[in-house]
């Protein structure tokens, strides 16, 4: 394939791409099947809405070590079904719709399309600031005297899942530049001479224990959903979870073998969920519900009532419902507001507690 060269505005060339062939990978490790996770019904619907609907603006688990966070993650990931990109993007464009801040795909040249699996990038917290958003390619620079730019993990993640875990540890200026990112969708880098623009859109998943540390309320609202995760309570559900984890372990193809048809269900209705979501209806008498729930509870700003409605309609779709309705308001409205809430020092209910209490009152009048 032809490299292709981004310019600056003084027609000087500043960033060359040749993409690598891709060699064939090996074989994906077997992944948990997302129709096997036990409990954690929450966490499970709230990342089936970011998959029907990625506009919401992602997930944030909060909770206990150990119960399934990651797995689930990953999980839902595996039971998409592959997307088509751009052969060679090293941001994997839609081939139907590349995107305009794409230097790879820019032009009118023909585009071959491949299908790749969807990405799950993670951003582990001690990554730096070349890492997350990429940086000049050493080795090109220094061999062959290139200003070749090197994809960093927002690259690898457009289209597709940026995982963190202990999110509320990771440091304020990658902070910093995740809410530039997640704001806009495109990856801005001015360094080291380089001067270039590349789709990044993602679902951001973050997870982490509140007793570890706080999340930047600049980030926190960031996410569309928040859930909270518990180790379980019940002697029933443990040995479950436990012996669903040690079959999987012991027999990967078989564990999934026994999940197929759950699997491709769940993943039918993710596809006709997203299929539907265009036509669900939204009458102005559930957009007045939201806003007195918001009101009830004291949200700023409007991004609690504008990422309520969408995640309301997105599990219209997935439950096959024309309408929105009270009812899927009401189910969404401790993921859609919770981490929205002011500290109220007169209340020592916590949050869940208070977006329930609100619920109650408005959707009972």
């Amino acid at each position: 394939m032809d490299s292709v060269t981004a310019r600056h505005r003084d027609g000087e060339p500043d960033t060359v791409f040749e993409p690598t062939p891709v060699a064939s990978a090996p074989p994906p490790a077997p992944v948990f099947p997302f129709s096997a996770i036990v409990g954690q019904d929450a966490m499970r619907e709230a990342l089936l809405i970011a998959a029907v609907d990625p506009l919401i603006g992602g997930v944030l688990v909060l909770g206990d070590r150990g119960t399934g966070k990651s797995t689930a993650i990953r999980a839902l990931a595996a039971l998409l079904p592959p997307m088509r990109a751009v052969a060679g993007c090293p941001y994997a464009c839609d081939p139907e719709a590349p995107a305009a801040a794409c230097p790879h795909c820019a032009g009118g040249a023909p585009r071959r399309a491949e299908t790749r699996a969807v990405p799950v990038v993670d951003l582990p917290l001690g990554a730096t600031e070349d890492r997350v958003v990429g940086a000049l390619d050493l080795e090109r620079a220094l061999t062959r005297g290139e200003r070749a730019f090197e994809p960093g993990l927002l690259a690898r993640a457009n289209r597709g899942f940026l995982y963190i875990d202990e999110v509320n540890l990771l440091e304020d200026h990658i902070v910093d530049l995740l809410l530039d990112v997640a704001a806009s969708g495109i990856n801005t880098v001015e360094r080291e001479g380089l001067s270039l623009r590349h789709p990044a859109r993602f679902v951001l998943v973050g997870s982490g224990n509140p007793e570890e540390g706080e999340l930047r309320p600049q980030l926190l609202d960031r996410f569309g959903l928040a859930c909270e995760v518990a180790t379980p309570a019940d002697i029933p559900t443990r040995v479950a979870v436990v012996r669903a984890r040690d079959a999987f372990e012991r027999d990967p193809a078989g564990f999934h073998a026994a999940h197929a048809a759950a699997e491709r269900a769940t993943r039918e209705t993710i596809l006709a969920a997203r299929a539907r979501l265009g036509a669900v209806a939204v009458p102005d008498a559930a957009l007045e519900q939201a806003a007195r729930l918001c009101l009830a509870l004291g949200t700023d700003g409007l991004r609690g009532e504008l990422t309520l409605m969408r995640a309301a309609r997105a599990l219209a779709a997935l439950d096959g419902a024309a309408t929105v309705g009270d009812a899927h308001l009401a189910r969404v409205a401790p993921a859609a507001l919770r981490h929205r809430l002011r500290r109220n020092p007169l209340d020592e209910a916590g949050s869940t507690a208070r977006v329930a209490r609100a619920v109650a009152e408005v959707f009972a009048a």
